[in-house]
């Protein structure tokens, strides 16, 4: 049986397939009756079942984050007090299948295509690189197999843009190439910038990890964020040499360039950009985590009840409603 692409349920449709427990939530009513809400999924999205009531609590037992379940029901749409969301309406108890059957990353999305085409073409814009100096710095990291193995399966967020195996290097691909465009147009150190894109986010190898429920923080991530641990690894390897690959004064704009590249203090930078450099690998990022959340929200069945154009709400990742075209332009 072909796995479920749960964004291609419609209302009416039986479901009968092994998924991933992403969450379970067990909340009672204003009566203080107990029910249950499992989140279901698998790497093609995630649907919440309808409340498992407290004559049925038994349908759940044993159930929690990180099992796979076999499922049986029928998708819903309830709507009552916002915007209309599907369910699984359960028919019957779901079965906790034996966790050597399964490896909870084959439920987790991944990007499409070929890692090794981004990777060739990450590799032949270090190679073309004028400056020495930063094509040594970059193989700290680019030219260990390692750090390759952590870079190309590491998400790029635990539930926003890019959150996907692999999805940090598609990221980063995406921002060192918007990155360098926009350099070269604006007469900037293209160099400089495509070592600042390729630099941005490495903190995010130490910052995410992959769990039995999907992507979740380390504890590391937790305590310092990933912009503050890019700067660290940086350092960290820098030292581990011995010898300077680079002036102070050189690592230095590395490091704002790392820092720097979220924008402002409230979202997570604690400096500003300050050179034309760093803007542009902060923009560049924006660019690619925005523009993804556009086309991630639109192709989002549950963002658009009834067929609308617009979505029913504003969403968090963007903080506001959009627009999903009715026509085309062939």
């Amino acid at each position: 049986m072909p796995p479920l692409v749960i964004p291609h349920l419609s209302a009416g449709e039986r479901v009968t397939g092994e998924l991933l427990v992403f969450d379970r939530a067990d909340k009672k009513t204003n009566a203080g009756d107990p029910y249950v809400i499992l989140t279901l999924g698998n790497s093609s999205g995630r649907i919440e079942t309808s409340p498992i009531w407290s004559d049925k609590l038994d349908w759940a037992e044993g159930v929690r984050t990180g099992k796979v379940v076999q499922a049986i029901g029928d998708v819903t749409v309830y709507a009552k007090g916002g915007p209309a969301k599907r369910q699984l309406s359960l028919a019957g108890p779901v079965r906790i299948l034996p966790d050597e059957m399964f490896r909870a990353e084959e439920f987790l999305p991944s990007i499409d295509g070929d890692a090794n085409k981004l990777w060739a073409w990450i590799d032949r814009v270090r190679a073309e690189l004028d400056s020495a100096i930063l094509r040594r710095v970059l193989d700290l990291f680019f030219a260990d197999d390692e750090f390759r193995v952590r870079f190309e399966r590491t998400p790029a967020s635990t539930a926003g843009h890019h959150a996907k195996l692999g999805g940090l290097l598609l990221h980063v691909f995406e921002v060192t190439n918007i990155a360098k465009q926009t350099a070269r147009t604006m007469h900037a150190n293209t160099d400089l910038v495509i070592a600042g894109a390729l630099l941005h986010d490495i903190g995010k190898v130490e910052a995410y990890e992959i769990g039995p429920a999907g992507f979740s923080y380390t504890s590391c991530g937790l305590l310092l964020g990933h912009v503050v641990l890019g700067s660290l690894m940086l350092e960290r390897r820098i030292a581990a040499i011995g010898a300077p690959l680079c002036s102070d004064g050189q690592l230095t704009e590395l490091h704002h360039m790392i820092l720097s590249h979220h924008g402002s203090l409230e979202f997570g930078s604690p400096v500003q950009p300050m050179t034309t450099e760093a803007e542009i690998v902060h923009w560049a990022d924006e660019a690619s985590a925005k523009s993804t959340d556009m086309m991630e929200l639109l192709a989002d069945p549950d963002q658009f009840s009834g067929g609308r154009e617009y979505s029913d709400r504003p969403h968090w990742r963007l903080g506001r409603r959009i627009w999903r075209r009715p026509h085309g332009w062939d």
